[in-house]
C-alpha cells in the first residue's frame, strides 16, 4: 500500500519558537486516521504545511509523492478549522463555484447531504444559523472525490447532533479508497471511526499506530490513553 502523507525529520518553527520537532510520519492510502492533541500541540501547523500554507523549516513533507503544490491540491479536499464561505453567496451559488473550483467535485453527492439537512439551494449563506454553515462547509468538502481529506477541528464547537451529522457525512461520502486525516483534540467522539491514531504533543510524534490494535495492546480506549497521555 502506498503512502498518501510522508514526512521526514519534518521542522517548522515560528521565529525561535518550534512548532514541529523533527516529525516523521507515513501514513498509508486508504482508512480515517486521527491527528490527535492538545491545543498548541502542532496539528494544524502540520496540516498547513501538507497544504502548501506554510513550509518547512526544514525537513520534508510529501502527499501523493509530491512536495504540496497545485497537482496535489487537486486530489486533497481540506476543510480549514473556521469559515471558508463568502456570505453573500446563496448555498447553490457555493456549489457551482466550488464545482468550477475542483473537477472532482461531485454535485449530486452535495445536492444528497443538503436535502439531510433539509437546506434550500436558494437560500444566502449569511442566513444560516452558525451550525449549518458549519455543515455546509464539511458538505462542500466531502462533495469530492478526492484521494486525501484534511479535516481541521472539524467537531470542534458544534452541538452533539451537528456532531453525528459530520461523522456520518465522514463515512458515507468519502471516496472509495481514500484517506481521512482528521485533525482534533476531541477524542471520544471520534475514536468509533477512526482505523489509526497518530498523538502529536508539543511538536513530536508519541503515538503512531492502529486504533484497535494500540486499544488491545494498552487496554483502554484511544480517550483514556490520551487523557494520561496529555495529562497536565
Amino acid at each position: 500500500m502506498s503512502a498518501i502523507l510522508q514526512c521526514s525529520a519534518l521542522v517548522k518553527n515560528y521565529g525561535y519558537a518550534p512548532a514541529l520537532g523533527g516529525v516523521d510520519l507515513n501514513v498509508e492510502e486508504g482508512g480515517i486516521v486521527g491527528l490527535l492533541g492538545p491545543n498548541g500541540s502542532g496539528k494544524s501547523t502540520l496540516i498547513k504545511l501538507a497544504m502548501g500554507m506554510l513550509q518547512p523549516t526544514s525537513g520534508s513533507i510529501l502527499v501523493g509523492g509530491l512536495s504540496p503544490c497545485p497537482k496535489t491540491k487537486a486530489f486533497t479536499a481540506y476543510l480549514p478549522d473556521s469559515s471558508f464561505l463568502s456570505e453573500w453567496m446563496t448555498v447553490d451559488k457555493a456549489m457551482r463555484f466550488s464545482a468550477d473550483f475542483f473537477a472532482d467535485f461531485n454535485g449530486g453527492k452535495a445536492e444528497n447531504m443538503l436535502s439531510r439537512l433539509g437546506i434550500s439551494p436558494s437560500q444566502k449563506i449569511k442566513t444560516l444559523s452558525k451550525g449549518n454553515k458549519e455543515k455546509l462547509g464539511l458538505i462542500l468538502t466531502m462533495a469530492r472525490d478526492a484521494r486525501l481529506y484534511i479535516l481541521d477541528e472539524p467537531i470542534a464547537g458544534v452541538d452533539p447532533a451537528a456532531r453525528d451529522f459530520i461523522l456520518d457525512a465522514v463515512m458515507l461520502n468519502r471516496s472509495s479508497g481514500s484517506t481521512v486525516f482528521l485533525c482534533t483534540h476531541l477524542i471520544a467522539d471520534v475514536e468509533p471511526i477512526l482505523t489509526h491514531a497518530i498523538f502529536l504533543d508539543r511538536g513530536k510524534i508519541v503515538l503512531d499506530a492502529p486504533a484497535e490494535e494500540t486499544r488491545q495492546k494498552e487496554g483502554k480506549s484511544l480517550d483514556s490513553l490520551f487523557r494520561e497521555v496529555f495529562r497536565w
